[in-house]
């Protein structure tokens, strides 16, 4: 299991075959990152906005960093809200690269954070 300072500082790498956590590893890492759950094979989010402005402020920001890390999850956005969903296709599972990812996505809204109104 990585800490999410752990997590922020590694980078994605190409899986193939192997790699998918067991269930319990699922279990283990999901406790460190607070607000995600597993749901359907895939470790999911949702992230809250004041107005759509924001969100997909939110979402242009989460692409360049999924682009950087070429581990690309499924994104459901609506006016004030963004749900993001990470598997690995490749493995059949969840893997390392979708918490990295997470913790990273995590990142970018507490910086976006600081920059909307209450």
């Amino acid at each position: 299991m990585f800490s999410r300072e752990e997590l922020l500082a590694r980078h994605c790498r190409p899986l193939e075959g192997g790699g998918a956590m067991a269930p319990a590893e699922v279990q283990a890492q999901l406790a460190v990152l607070d607000g995600w759950g597993l749901v359907d094979d895939c470790i999911v989010r949702t992230y809250r906005f004041d107005d759509y402005h924001q969100t997909i402020a939110f979402v242009n920001a989460l692409a360049e960093m999924i682009h950087r890390e070429d581990h690309h999850p499924e994104l459901i956005v609506s006016y004030n809200r963004c749900e993001v969903r990470f598997n690995t296709h490749s493995v059949k599972g969840i893997s390392e690269n979708d918490f990295i990812c997470a913790a990273k996505a995590d990142a970018i809204y507490a910086q976006r954070a600081g920059r909307r109104t209450a």
